[in-house]
């Protein structure tokens, strides 16, 4: 038995406008760097965790949707996220860590 064929251009639209959004919010904060999100918050300002999330977020939106992963098992698509999500929060941990230690190491020596 053949399956319609089915037009997801409106979505494929929808979700360039998502994405295109998110992206225009991070390069308009990126651009003015509003001094309030430079205080610093856990591991480093305020700034850089709305872009890991932002970023996180359009990752996540796409794995979504051109990965097909809504039409999968739970468990499945549950596989796939959460590895994904916990070693982007492992590799985002160790990037803080080892930066502020670079930045008071050399701080002495270099001018930043």
């Amino acid at each position: 038995m053949a399956h319609a064929h089915e037009s997801n251009t409106k979505r494929i639209w929808i979700v360039f406008g998502i994405l295109s959004v998110i992206t225009l919010v991070e390069v308009y904060l990126g651009i003015i760097k509003p001094e309030a999100l430079h205080l610093h918050g856990p591991g480093t300002s305020w700034l850089n965790w709305i872009f890991i999330i932002l970023t996180l977020a359009k990752a996540y939106g796409i794995a979504w949707v051109f990965m097909h992963l809504e039409g999968e098992k739970k468990w499945f698509r549950r596989s796939i996220v959460w590895t994904a999500v916990f070693l982007i929060i492992y590799l985002v941990t160790l990037l803080l860590i080892e930066g502020e230690y670079l930045y008071d190491t050399l701080s002495p020596l270099v001018r930043w």
